[in-house]
């Protein structure tokens, strides 16, 4: 069998490659896909099939799946392209007959007003039109999301935010990066669509009160208005779309769009995720 994940560069993708290693499969069964091979000449010199595969490069897409029995659609970071990167891939994998395509989408993708799940659903649907037989993971937030907070709260004291009394569900990647390596390799998922978190939804107060054990300094969170936060932002210098994009964000966490802890991700790996703390301090 030959398993093939997109972005194997990127940091999720990289850890999936290495979770499939470390799960003992062989290092040639392993087609690691990136836009810059150079950036994956290590996974090369391990035996690991490294090639090129551009989601805006379709003849690179098709190349690469070509002969591929499992692929790890890893979803393309640049938002507002997506559902058309993410449709070059599922095209590929429909005509070279892939038999298994796992899918890294968000949650509850077809349901939520989270802001990125439009691109998503939109993904989640093409999948189910073309008939490719698969599995969806819906990843809620990374907590590696919050490193940049607890980084710039060592110098100020402050995690502000707009998310009121919202909590999120996060686990760190590589939690993320076990579960798909475990629907890629095990037999009894396909069909499945998983809502993938953390085992604790955790609170801005209780993210401040980790940024402070991690820091050794005092955190505390301050909770702002959208409009206070976009004033914020936009004195920071970020422009309009950006300013929109987090704030909105920000509400759907308020919403409790990234709330919900059922333990369905620890279940899928066999362990519990990783607590807040230890991701953080992981990543920093």
């Amino acid at each position: 069998m030959t398993i093939l994940v997109t972005g194997a560069t990127g940091q999720l993708g990289r850890l999936v490659v290495d979770n499939l290693l470390a799960r003992g499969i062989e290092p040639s069964a392993v087609r690691a896909g990136a836009r810059d091979v150079a950036r994956a000449a290590d996974l090369a010199e391990l035996g690991v099939q490294v090639v090129p595969l551009d989601y805006d490069a379709p003849e690179t897409v098709a190349a690469a799946v070509d002969g591929v029995d499992a692929l790890l659609l890893v979803s393309s970071s640049e938002v507002g392209k997506r559902a058309a990167q993410h449709q070059a891939v599922i095209d590929a994998a429909d005509a070279a007959g892939v038999a298994k395509l796992v899918y890294t989408s968000a949650s509850k993708a077809t349901t939520s007003d989270l802001v990125l799940a439009p691109e998503h659903k939109a993904t989640e649907e093409a999948i189910a039109a073309s008939g490719i037989p698969a599995v969806i993971l819906r990843n809620n937030w990374y907590t590696e999301n919050y490193v940049p907070d607890v980084a710039r709260a060592k110098d100020t004291g402050v995690i502000a935010a707009s998310v009121g009394e919202g909590r999120v569900a996060s686990a760190s990647r590589i939690d993320y990066a076990e579960a798909a390596a475990v629907a890629l390799t095990e037999d009894g998922h396909i069909g499945e669509v998983y809502e993938l978190g953390g085992d604790v939804a955790w609170s801005f107060d209780e993210l401040a009160a980790a940024a402070s054990e991690l820091t050794g300094r005092e955190v505390r969170y301050t909770p702002l208005t959208t409009a206070e936060h976009a004033a914020a932002l936009e004195a920071a210098g970020l422009d309009a779309g950006t300013v929109g994009f987090v704030t909105a964000l920000d509400a759907n966490i308020r919403d409790g769009a990234l709330a919900e802890a059922d333990g369905t991700l620890s279940r899928l790996i066999g362990r519990p995720t990783t607590p807040l703390d230890e991701g953080l301090r992981a990543a920093l």
